[in-house]
């Protein structure tokens, strides 16, 4: 069934109001009409199953079935700290990041971040990936659209994160396979994870411990060094695994 993805204030009493650029998708692309069902995720957790009730050039209105919970979030908000990498690995972290159950993404300037974005840049770049996530939590049937944050110094970054109890920065010089899978194992659903990974060099010494300093744990991802855009994944796959079978979800 089709997923388009509303405001909460697009809800009224038994129909949702779709405006923007879903109109046309809905009418000229997808060519749906009168009757075709589809779902509509909200950003506040809910599902709403509708069927289109009329549509024009500027609006589709839909008529509420039924509302469900979303049964795709993650019990666990994580948020990826994620240095910028070259070229366009950015987009490619970004898209599994969100099919992995990613709550939000923030880019990170490091000492070791090779790409420097001016306002401008900044800015495009950042609609770009926004639009990725949205496609991406389309795909994988999630309930919210990740948001992706301006980009931000490390030191605002290590700052903005300390608010989640749980909080790693994979580190290829950090020892303990044993350590990282206890951690794994005590996280309990709910606490929210912080997870710092480096851009292309990884993180600089001093930059390790302005992380330890500021109550972040450097794990090991095991014996072989992962590039940028592989480690974020690998662990994210990881919590996603814990976190789903923590809750019972059927795999």
């Amino acid at each position: 069934m089709r997923r388009f993805f509303i405001e909460p204030a697009q809800v009224d009493g038994s129909q949702i109001h779709i405006t923007g650029s879903d109109v046309n998708h809905i009418r000229n692309v997808l060519r749906m009409a009168q009757g075709d069902t589809l779902v509509a995720g909200c950003q506040e957790g809910k599902e709403y199953t509708c069927y289109i009730e009329r549509m024009d050039e500027r609006e589709v209105v839909a008529h509420i079935m039924y509302v469900q919970d979303t049964q795709a979030e993650l019990p666990s908000r994580i948020r990826l700290f994620q240095g910028i990498p070259k070229s366009d690995k950015m987009e490619w972290i970004i898209q599994k990041a969100v099919e992995l159950g990613v709550h939000e993404v923030i880019p990170v300037e490091t000492m070791r971040t090779v790409v420097r974005l001016d306002e401008k840049k900044a800015a495009k770049k950042i609609q770009r990936w926004q639009q990725i996530a949205k496609s991406a939590a389309k795909q994988s049937g999630r309930g919210y659209v990740p948001q992706i944050h301006p980009v931000c110094s490390l030191t605002q970054a290590l700052e903005y994160g300390r608010q989640c109890p749980v909080k790693w920065i994979p580190y290829e010089r950090a020892e303990g396979m044993d350590a990282a899978r206890e951690r794994v194992k005590a996280l309990k659903p709910g606490q929210d994870i912080a997870i710092f990974i480096g851009p292309e060099g990884g993180f600089d010494e001093r930059e390790i411990q302005m992380a330890r300093e500021k109550g972040y744990e450097p794990i090991t991802l095991g014996r072989r060094i992962l590039r940028t855009e592989t480690a974020g994944l690998a662990l994210l796959s990881v919590l996603m695994f814990r976190l789903d079978q923590d809750r019972g979800v059927d795999m």
